[in-house]
């Protein structure tokens, strides 16, 4: 069996990964395609930590598009990322994976409450950590989430899931010109605006020398080729 480059990464994926027709709601099926790739790579030995989207559950833009208050239109994503982690565990145990749903803002009858050593403790156990509610607090993305939590549980390697194959320098589906990136640094990636992740993600990992890997999720063997180290997506780094 080959060897993993990383030992203990992050895997930030969208709501999308779980959704249904129309990219919308929560597919069972899509939960049980997902649930087979991330054990895929825990069958390599890597420990795997998660943080999921909502955006097939609720967008917090359309809220604020009718009026509604910042605050609660980012508290409703917060709950909805939580809907999503309880179908992905569900899904992955299922499959034989023992998962842990830790959230930030308490809700003891459905999950564990996000404690930083005990989310380590499960990943050191084998366990999959699935970390819901952002970061508890309203204003921050599900991208600054993973950022901040990668740091506090040691891992290795951010990885960005997505349905495209890496950072290009304009939007693929628009331009057929575009250019894909193999690597780029933090600060190119910020100052030519690119949709990596968003700006307070991308400065919270260029400060604390997290790598992040972009990669198209359903692209074959893309997420084991990115945890054995192979070039694969696009690399955001120094």
């Amino acid at each position: 069996m080959a060897t993993p480059k990383y030992r203990r990464i992050l895997l930030k994926l969208g709501g999308e990964s779980l959704a249904g027709e129309g990219n919308f709601g929560i597919d069972p099926d899509a939960a049980d395609s997902l649930a087979a790739v991330i054990k895929s790579i825990l069958d390599l030995g890597v420990e795997i930590a998660i943080v999921l989207g909502a955006g097939n559950l609720w967008r917090g833009k359309d809220g604020l598009d009718h009026g509604m208050d910042r605050a609660t239109a980012d508290h409703m994503g917060m709950l909805a990322t939580v809907m999503n982690a309880l179908a992905l565990a569900d899904a992955l145990g299922r499959i034989g994976i023992e998962t842990r749903v830790q959230t930030a803002i308490e809700m003891k009858a459905v999950a564990e409450p996000y404690i930083r050593l005990r989310a380590i403790r499960h990943l050191e156990k084998g366990r999959v950590v699935i970390l819901g509610a952002g970061t508890g607090n309203p204003y921050f993305t599900t991208d600054t989430a993973a950022a901040l939590r990668a740091m506090e549980i040691d891992a290795e390697l951010l990885v960005k899931a997505t349905k495209v194959d890496g950072v290009y320098n304009t939007d693929p589906k628009a331009d057929p010109n575009a250019k894909k990136f193999d690597t780029i640094s933090y600060i190119d990636a910020l100052n030519m605006g690119l949709k990596v992740m968003d700006g307070t993600a991308l400065t919270l990992c260029m400060d604390n020398q997290m790598p992040i890997i972009v990669l198209n999720l359903w692209e074959a063997n893309s997420l084991k080729s990115a945890v054995l180290g192979e070039t694969v997506g696009t690399l955001v780094s120094y």
